[in-house]
């Protein structure tokens, strides 16, 4: 009887194993090289890997949540993108202005940006990407998105291994979809070196509300030029009254 307790575990783990792999993480093993620069944020994640082979929905009801997730997806594409892949976005009311993107390490011209009218063209489009296995990531700029919808979607990048970034503009039914994470970022003041003219870098609060088989969290993070940084929480509100309000967008 050991022994065919044992044979049913390791088969239970051999399962469990395969399982996170096609939702996008790796094994413990492979770890070190699969990580994206996001710190302690990763170690939420199951192996500590930030899921490559997933989707990502990021809550932006506000617009100032919109722009701040704009940039943090930006910061996570310098990396994903590393390679020279190129990445597709899709929207029906784009705000974001593609230049920007270099402050992130982003060359704009790697990005495919495709402006349609109704979310049904955006829906569509954004399946289709998905299922490309050349493309680093796709980002889709959605009003909403159903349970069936979202289980399409999840299915495409399990396949194609392409991460998908949907920005949400309705929060109102965020328990409808199979998204491997789910995100909320929020803007925060910027702060300067001491003594020095001019902006900080770019300051978000960043809220983990969901990770599969993972650990929600909320952490306070920072793009540093080249890379993003984990700010101590103590260190949250240190800020100069002129630069409230600044924001990425």
């Amino acid at each position: 009887m050991p022994g065919v307790m044992e044979a049913k575990r390791d088969l239970i783990h051999r399962l469990q194993q395969d399982i996170l792999q096609w939702q996008g993480y790796k094994t413990t093993s492979a770890s070190a090289c699969g990580k994206i620069g996001l710190g302690t944020i990763e170690s939420a994640f199951p192996g500590g890997v930030f899921p490559k082979r997933a989707i990502h929905e990021f809550i932006t009801v506000i617009p100032e949540d919109a722009a701040a997730s704009d940039g943090f997806i930006a910061g996570v594409l310098a990396s994903l993108m590393e390679d020279g892949a190129a990445c597709v976005w899709v929207s029906t009311s784009r705000r974001l202005f593609p230049a920007s993107l270099s402050t992130f390490n982003v060359a704009p011209e790697r990005i495919i940006f495709i402006d349609v009218n109704t979310e049904r063209e955006a829906l569509w489009i954004t399946e289709e990407a998905l299922k490309c296995e050349g493309l680093a990531a796709v980002v889709a700029e959605l009003n909403e998105i159903s349970l069936i919808e979202s289980r399409r979607l999840q299915l495409a990048v399990e396949s194609s291994g392409v991460t998908g970034f949907i920005l949400r503009k309705d929060g109102r039914k965020t328990a409808s979809t199979v998204a491997t994470a789910r995100w909320q970022i929020s803007p925060l003041p910027s702060v300067t070196e001491e003594g020095m003219p001019g902006l900080g870098f770019p300051r978000w609060q960043v809220d983990l509300l969901k990770v599969r088989n993972g650990n929600p969290g909320s952490y306070v993070m920072e793009w540093a030029g080249d890379r993003f940084e984990e700010i101590e929480q103590s260190r949250k509100y240190e800020t100069l009254p002129e630069q409230e309000g600044l924001k990425f967008g």
